[in-house]
């Protein structure tokens, strides 16, 4: 019988029972939703693009954890929501597709440089898209999956873009395709890409599947599904290598969102079901769950109140504090110290925020 050789379990530092405070920041400069944060190499954060009342789109802003306050970022090419923003290797910040200001998918992309202050347009991709996954990969190359492109098409193709050449090109294509779906890079160097739906409304259709994406032969495939088929939900890479998932909903949206939570094991390639559940259920909150320091998992979307995962004992807090979140298409990022900057969204009958919140651990 083939055995599988597994790496043994990291070591957790003891934890106490404190899931750590939620506090209120200074507002951002506009109201967003389905916006992106990403934390610089200085610990900056940059807040790009989203949508704020009757889906118009907004522009950039840099949190300064030192001071607690936002400045400007320079002028974007083309303000967006439903984008993507990934930190590159030389510390620069890649912009991709989105909605444009039009509402419909667009191909552009742009780079802003922290050093400049500055965005630059670069490379299109081939295909217009919104709703998609970004994952840089080793070689410095970021991967771009999936998401709705022209005319409610949805998609199964990816394309990879090269800062040394500011290009895209095409790679192999997804066997489905996928909205609302998540990807995770792997500590062996892949991407396993989650769930999703294609579809709409009566159409829709969920998946519980997931593939992984090699980097070498540039192809997907097909893994272990989950327990339950999910869309609208989040993963996050624990400091043992599997894969956190949690919450997203069924077909119903608010009305099916999940409490529960899977673990994804690269080296089995299947997802088992986390025995504890979470607090709350949540859903929309792809992006806004970070891994902290100390090993646990900061859930901040998809539900008024954040909660933390500790790994070590399987189990699910509340953070405390008075402050209640927005929810719903936030956005979350690292911050020095451990700390992290929860900033927008929307939901509990309310649109768009400028508000923000600071977890400390």
């Amino acid at each position: 019988m083939l055995m599988l050789m597994t790496a043994p379990s990291p070591s957790y530092p003891t934890i106490d029972s404190n899931p750590g405070t939620l506090h209120s920041a200074a507002p951002m400069g506009a109201a967003r939703a389905a916006h992106t944060a990403t934390t610089l190499r200085d610990g900056r954060v940059l807040i790009v693009g989203g949508f704020a009342a009757a889906s118009s789109s907004v522009g950039a802003e840099i949190f300064d954890p030192q001071s607690g306050r936002y400045v400007s970022a320079g002028p974007m090419g083309l303000v967006r929501h439903s984008h993507t923003a990934t930190r590159l290797a030389d510390g620069r910040v890649l912009i991709v597709g989105g909605y444009g200001t039009d509402r419909d998918p667009v191909t552009r992309a742009e780079v802003y440089d922290p050093a400049t202050n500055r965005f630059t347009a670069t490379g299109a991709m081939h295909v217009a898209r919104s709703g998609h996954v970004a994952v840089l990969l080793r070689d410095g190359t970021v991967l771009v999956v999936g998401g709705v492109g022209t005319g409610w098409s949805f998609l199964a193709s990816a394309e990879r873009y090269d800062p040394t050449t500011g290009r895209f090109t095409t790679t192999g294509a997804m066997s489905v395709a996928r909205e609302s779906h998540v990807a995770a890079l792997l500590n062996n160097g892949r991407v396993v890409v989650i769930g999703g739906h294609q579809g709409r409304r009566a159409n829709i259709k969920l998946f519980a599947s997931a593939e992984e994406y090699d980097p070498a032969s540039g192809q997907f495939s097909p893994v272990g599904d989950m327990a339950i088929r999910r869309h609208k939900h989040d993963a996050v890479l624990l400091a043992d290598g599997a894969v956190l998932v949690t919450g997203g909903s069924d077909e119903r949206d608010d009305r099916g969102a999940y409490r529960d939570a899977e673990r994804y094991d690269p080296a089995s390639k299947r997802f088992t079901r986390v025995e504890a559940s979470m607090q709350h259920a949540r859903y929309k909150h792809a992006g806004s769950s970070v891994l902290l320091p100390d090993g646990r998992v900061l859930i901040a979307g998809g539900a008024t109140l954040a909660e933390v995962f500790d790994p070590a004992h399987s189990r699910f807090e509340v953070v405390s504090g008075s402050e209640t979140l927005a929810g719903q298409f936030s956005a979350a990022a690292l911050l020095p110290r451990g700390g992290v900057l929860i900033t927008g969204g929307y939901g509990a009958d309310m649109g768009p925020q400028a508000r923000a919140w600071r977890f400390v651990p």
